[in-house]
């Protein structure tokens, strides 16, 4: 990334983390030979380099699959947003930054969802 880097997060600190995270963070569960994880990561830099309040973590999917499991994630990548350390919502968008920018407007507009 040419920005700040995104925060690695393993199962052993990902609650905790994000509990104690001020503001918006969005986490992106990837996987290293995902093309379309590769695409978000970029897409998700260039959305940091816009808004650079924001917070990204990202979870390898294959070394942290407990995580996974219990979060019961089937896809990737998958993208939550949190806001002020409460799970806000699973982000689904169209990988434009543009339709992403909207999609988490859309997201922080309605109430907390519970987390899976």
């Amino acid at each position: 990334m040419d920005s700040q880097p995104f925060n690695q997060l393993d199962q052993f600190e990902f609650h905790h983390t994000l509990a104690e995270t001020k503001g918006i963070a969005l986490v992106l569960f990837t996987s290293e030979g995902c093309a379309s994880c590769r695409a978000w990561q970029q897409l998700l830099d260039n959305y940091q380099q816009h808004h650079p309040a924001i917070n990204l973590y990202c979870v390898d999917a294959q070394r942290e699959s407990a995580l996974i499991h219990e979060l019961e994630i089937f896809h990737l990548p998958a993208i939550y947003l949190y806001a002020n350390g409460v799970f806000h919502a699973e982000i689904q968008s169209e990988a434009r930054l543009s339709r992403f920018e909207h999609a988490i407007q859309t997201a922080l507009a309605q109430p907390a969802q519970e987390q899976p």
